[in-house]
């Protein structure tokens, strides 16, 4: 246990180790060059966690290892809980019924095919499949750590989809506002969008929150509905990693059963009563009984505590693990990135234009 008597001072000493990384991490991600770039706390977490296990790892006291673990597990889990104050049901009926689609769509595809061509076409292993998927189709690194517990994937194994995540979510940060400007802004007929649909198109196709809100502010003049647009969609994919959690249990339970599996714990269904409880606190946000300056303090403890949950993750990640994965994340994510991108543009107009 943790915090039993002969564990509780190295549990402690852990936490805080990880929790002056994190400190370090966010003073890092608010410099203007890498502000400007929207690296959020949690990605620069992550690589710094990375380094130090694979240079710093065993001059460390191992009893500090509890404390760790402790970060990426249990604190983890609670953040989880508390993102939903980021969150309110309105938001997601704000956006109307085209938003909400596009969310949906683009959720549910993006994971499937995630899932099934890093197993099926570039031979993953199902855990690190999922977990790229999982981050690509929601939110980026956040939903990737939301993912894991229902897993009980590896530490390396989530390290490896949030690398993913942070690659070819930049290279979307970059990529969308040239596309606008040099293309979807001045064409004609179906490669034109206005700025409401292609702010739903960033919202349902883009990884990270961060990058989403990048994107409109990359956009010389952007209207102020591209960027609300955007972001509410976003959100509205952010809640549906509640769902999509419960959805996933069912299946992997339904999955051991038909595999026949030996274990135990292997096939039993696994409830992510986190994300219930996400849900929970994103209804409670909705009625606004507490004051915004309140939700916004507690939103800035929660990023830093998923900053603490991903550096602890990548504390865990060293690189000697990663031997026989090859190119295959790449090839993964790519296929992803390929989808989200052309297949988003698609099924963003088609909705819209039928709605």
């Amino acid at each position: 246990m943790a915090f039993s008597p002969q564990n509780r001072k190295g549990t402690m000493s852990g936490i805080l180790f990880v929790a002056i990384f994190a400190a370090a991490a966010t003073y890092i991600a608010q410099l203007a060059p890498i502000h400007a770039l929207g690296l959020s706390p949690l990605v620069i977490g992550i690589v710094m966690g990375i380094f130090y296990a694979n240079t710093l790892h065993n001059q460390t006291p191992k009893e500090w290892q509890t404390g760790i673990t402790f970060s990426g597990k249990k604190i983890l889990r609670f953040a989880i809980v508390i993102y939903g104050f980021r969150i309110t049901f309105q938001q997601i009926a704000d956006v109307g019924l085209d938003g909400f689609l596009v969310s949906l769509t683009m959720l549910t595809t993006t994971l499937i095919l995630g899932s099934w061509a890093g197993t099926k076409l570039f031979g993953m292993d199902k855990e690190t499949s999922i977990l790229t998927a999982s981050g690509a189709s929601v939110c980026g690194a956040a939903a990737v750590l939301a993912t894991e517990p229902v897993l009980k994937a590896e530490e390396h194994k989530t390290a490896i989809a949030v690398s993913m995540v942070v690659l070819f979510g930049t290279i979307s940060m970059f990529l969308y506002p040239v596309m606008y400007e040099a293309i979807i802004k001045h064409a004609v007929g179906f490669l034109h969008m206005d700025p409401r649909t292609f702010g739903i198109y960033v919202g349902g196709t883009i990884h990270e929150v961060a990058q989403v809100v990048a994107v409109p502010a990359s956009v010389p003049g952007s209207p102020k509905e591209m960027a609300d647009a955007a972001v509410i969609v976003k959100m509205t994919r952010v809640i549906m990693i509640a769902p999509m959690l419960i959805v996933m249990g069912l299946y992997l339970a339904w999955d051991a059963k038909k595999a026949g599996g030996s274990r135990e714990d292997k096939m039993k269904l696994v409830i992510p009563w986190f994300a219930v409880y996400f849900i929970m606190v994103a209804g409670f946000n909705s009625f606004h009984l507490i004051p915004q300056n309140i939700v916004d303090i507690i939103n800035q403890i929660d990023t830093f505590l998923l900053t603490m949950a991903m550096t602890a993750l990548g504390m865990g990640t060293i690189f000697a693990k990663f031997k026989g994965l090859g190119l295959a994340p790449v090839y993964t994510a790519l296929t992803m990135f390929v989808w989200l991108v052309v297949g988003g543009f698609v099924i963003t107009k088609l909705v819209v234009e039928v709605l």
